[in-house]
């Protein structure tokens, strides 16, 4: 695990190359519990967080800056681990911003059918009597697909071999 979290770091702005899934996962098991140790030091230095609940929700917010400056440390050496990650599996990295390509197609067509001003003002009435509800629910079921599209594609095998982003990490490390 320990490796796997400094290649992680030390690779942290490399998007070329591929990552195997072990180390993949373990680097995001140490984000997830750096994160919630960040929450706990916070806790402790700074104050009380506060946790809201109510049916069906959970609010969670924090007084201090640990579990923030953590997260934000972490956004660029995740982002390019999920994309060499990719990588191994054969697939573009981009493939990685699959549910925000879709996100961006949905606000495009709903501007597209009745304009952009009814959508900025939040009528999405206008927007859906513009007969183009069938199609809208359609993306939005893709929508909600396709963050576990990606998140399946992340715990997909090494592709065997050598591919088009570089050597097997497996074969390369043994």
């Amino acid at each position: 695990m320990l490796t796997a979290i400094r290649r992680g770091l030390r690779n942290a702005a490399t998007f070329s190359g591929r990552t195997s899934r072990s180390d993949y996962w373990y680097f995001i098991l140490f984000v997830f519990l750096g994160d919630i140790a960040a929450g706990f030091l916070d806790r402790a230095f700074f104050g009380t967080t506060v946790v809201e609940t109510a049916p069906g929700r959970v609010d969670y917010r924090s007084t201090g800056p640990l579990a923030a400056i953590f997260s934000l440390a972490m956004l660029l050496p995740i982002l390019s681990a999920g994309w060499r990650r990719m990588h191994d599996t054969g697939r573009s990295g981009l493939y990685l911003f699959y549910p925000l390509i879709v996100v961006i197609g949905i606000a495009t067509f709903m501007g597209a059918m009745a304009g952009f001003s009814p959508l900025f003002a939040g009528d999405f009435r206008t927007v859906l009597e513009s007969g183009s509800f069938v199609i809208l629910a359609a993306a939005f079921f893709v929508f909600l697909l396709s963050p576990l599209i990606v998140l399946w594609w992340l715990t997909r095998a090494s592709q065997d071999g050598t591919n088009a982003y570089g050597p097997n990490p497996h074969e390369v490390s043994s």
